[in-house]
């Protein structure tokens, strides 16, 4: 019979903390929260401090009653759900379903589920920190405020089934002025000009760089014209050659935004599910010859701190794996930011014994893929900078400078374990050639103007969204992946080429939070809520009285719009096609996925398709149109309009062309760490590949 009850959230971190503890201890999962704000109503009472009205949550009366049967035939019972916000509120709520004190030592917490951090934290329990728990607490009810009171007034003046959040309604917003400042983004002209130079017979490319030291700009082919016809056919002369060492340090080692954001770039998951995988690599997975371990630390974190003990091994490490030169001589240290919880670590290995190449056999492909991508970036953090040797040669024509750069590796450091994917960039030439001042390069260089224009910023990826929510302060690292999937399952956005489009829905619900509920969808005062939270965890702040003077500037608001809000008709979107089972037009809607066909009739007739989306290219076995579908997991490929009777598919883009060497189609794919865009040859057995040219800008 056990002595002590521990309860944790999920039952693989249950097994995984069983094995530790040996038989006096039994281990049971709680499932996650056990109450919750009741779904019907509102579940705050405005008028007593914003009081909570927590019910059980459905289908947790068993796990409830379990626990609390268990709980009875124990000496003690241990609350060690996970240390942070939502971990303190879950072990308090279920403190109040069991009837356990929670103002004695009955809370254990540790940042990795490893046998000597858990046993250590047994040694060591605490009461429940109710500065924590009143910080989750005052969230979730100024969440269920802005959800329970705005959400109804869009349903009466737009649709139905519409919501607005703290959060979410300043994500949308983001997306919404991104997409506003691409429209009215104007390209200006500018074009380059590079020589193409030779030097011992060796290549390289020099930029017109300006007139003497007069850095110039050149906005239109007139000016090209008139600095070529300045060169003329006058000589290319070297007049300086400045060689130089750069050294370039490591990133820090993950925390919550910086792992969701590698993961998209390198690896192309999901931030949703970058912290699932995440979460199965915390709770444990079983090693041959070791047993049940945890193989990551803890993966909600904002802190670039790491224990003494870690770094001292990951030091150790690299000296045997590396070599002493590959050692810095003090440990690196990594700025945290101002309110970053530092009682946690940054995301790192639990033990860099445990190599990614040993655990081939244990960990699933996306398992592995995402423990070696946080194994290298912590060894990485502590190796030292890479040094790089650059030189930059200034050649003139007449008065006109044309400078070209180069750098080669001379210590690679770090980056012999690991490059953040936006340091993957080289610089578009290698070491130049032995240049000296006064030379005389010949042949005569080939000048080659180039027409660009300006490009509009970018689209938001979900790595870029959650980078800035993440700079400007909103969310924290256990929302940025909840709140970039309820955007999209609102019908709020779209991924587009996997950036984010707002729909029309999307746009008017943030112009009508904007005029009517203004600080809902303000940046600034959002952040300085999340700040507010903070204060309130640390024990500086009031929490009822931060509510009470939300409430209040909402409450006003409110009265504004229930008076003076118009409603709003969305207008249907028509296509060009007729349901074939009623003839009605078909019309667009919004899903999670994107657009697709629907008939208006519904729900008289719920016929629905997705959108047949042709790519420009016939298919070479039937002549038929070429679209692009998707599997059942989503994923794009290019398949025959004429399916079933022609099955002809592939997996990436076809160009039309068909390959030289074997008469297969090209296609165009993305190759390598940055994504290089290649076209390749689609028969698996030619191995044809030229690389597509890349602008700049």
């Amino acid at each position: 019979m056990a002595d002590y009850l521990v309860i944790v959230e999920s039952p693989a971190k249950a097994k995984t903390i069983g094995k530790y503890l040996g038989a006096r201890y039994l281990v049971k999962a709680s499932m996650g929260h056990v109450r919750d704000l009741p779904k019907s109503q509102l579940g705050v009472d405005v008028l007593h401090e914003f009081e909570p009205k927590y019910i059980t949550i459905r289908g947790k009366g068993d796990v409830l009653k379990q626990l609390r049967d268990s709980s009875k035939k124990v000496k003690a019972v241990y609350l060690a759900a996970d240390p942070d916000r939502e971990g303190e509120a879950i072990a308090w709520h279920l403190a109040q379903s069991l009837e356990i004190d929670p103002n004695k030592p009955c809370r254990v917490v540790f940042n990795e589920i490893t046998k000597q951090a858990v046993k250590e934290a047994f040694k060591h329990p605490r009461k429940v920190n109710m500065d924590l728990v009143h910080a989750q607490q005052a969230r979730r009810i100024l969440d269920r405020l802005v959800g329970y009171r705005i959400s109804p007034l869009l349903w009466k003046k737009v649709k139905r089934g519409l919501s607005a959040g703290r959060v979410q309604s300043v994500a949308v917003r983001l997306v919404v002025d991104r997409e506003r400042e691409i429209r009215a983004f104007i390209p200006e002209e500018y074009w380059t000009v590079h020589a193409l130079c030779q030097s011992d017979g060796e290549s390289f490319q020099a930029q017109f760089h300006s007139y003497g030291k007069s850095k110039v700009e050149l906005h239109s082919e007139q000016e090209v014209n008139e600095l070529l016809s300045h060169i003329g056919e006058s000589q290319f002369i070297v007049q300086s050659v400045k060689a130089s060492e750069r050294k370039r340090n490591p990133s820090a080692p993950f925390i919550t935004s910086s792992l969701q954001q590698e993961a998209a770039r390198k690896l192309s998951y999901r931030s949703q599910k970058t912290m699932a995988v995440a979460q199965q690599l915390y709770e444990g997975m079983e090693l041959p010859g070791v047993g049940a371990v945890g193989l990551i630390t803890y993966m909600r974190t904002d802190s670039t701190r790491v224990s003494d003990t870690a770094i001292a091994e990951v030091r150790e490490y690299i000296r045997e794996t590396y070599g002493d030169a590959f050692v810095p001589e003090t440990p690196r240290e990594y700025s945290v930011k101002k309110n970053a919880q530092d009682a946690h670590e940054a995301i790192r290995p639990t033990s860099v014994t445990y190599h990614p190449d040993s655990l081939k056999e244990v960990l699933s492909r996306d398992q592995l893929r995402l423990y070696r991508l946080i194994y290298d970036r912590f060894v990485a953090s502590q190796m030292a900078s890479a040094v790089l040797d650059t030189l930059s040669v200034d050649i003139g024509a007449q008065d006109a400078v044309f400078r070209a750069t180069g750098s080669k590796i001379k210590f690679p450091g770090f980056i012999k374990v690991y490059t953040e994917s936006t340091d993957d960039q080289q610089d578009e030439q290698g070491y130049l050639p032995e240049l000296k001042v006064d030379q005389v390069i010949t042949p005569h260089p080939v000048l080659k103007p180039e027409q660009h224009f300006t490009q509009p910023p970018p689209r938001f990826s979900e790595a870029r969204l959650i980078k800035s929510m993440e700079e400007l302060g909103i969310g924290r690292p256990s929302t940025y992946a909840p709140t970039v999937d309820t955007i999209q399952r609102r019908g709020y956005v779209l991924i587009e080429e996997k950036r984010f489009v707002p729909t029309e829905l999307g746009e008017i619900v943030v112009d009508l939070l904007k005029e009517f509920f203004p600080t809902i969808v303000d940046v600034d005062f959002t952040a300085q809520l999340e700040q507010q939270l903070d204060h309130v965890e640390d024990g500086d702040s009031n929490y009822v009285q931060m509510l009470d003077q939300f409430y209040s500037g909402l409450e006003g608001y409110l009265e504004v719009a229930e008076k003076t809000m118009e409603h709003v008709e969305l207008e249907e979107e028509y296509a060009d096609e007729y349901c074939e089972k009623c003839g009605r037009q078909m019309v667009y809607k919004h899903g999670r996925f994107g657009k697709f066909l629907a008939c208006p009739g519904f729900p008289d007739c719920r016929n629905a398709k997705p959108i047949v989306k042709e790519v420009g290219v016939n298919c070479p076995r039937c002549g038929k149109p070429i679209v692009e579908r998707r599997g059942k997991k989503r994923k794009l490929f290019y398949g025959c309009s004429g399916y079933p009777e022609c099955n002809f598919v592939l997996w990436d883009k076809p160009t039309g062309v068909a390959c030289t060497f074997c008469g297969e189609p090209l296609v165009k794919k993305r190759k390598g760490k940055l994504g290089q865009e290649v076209i390749a040859c689609s028969n698996p057995d030619c191995h044809y590949e030229e690389k597509v040219a890349q602008e700049t800008h």
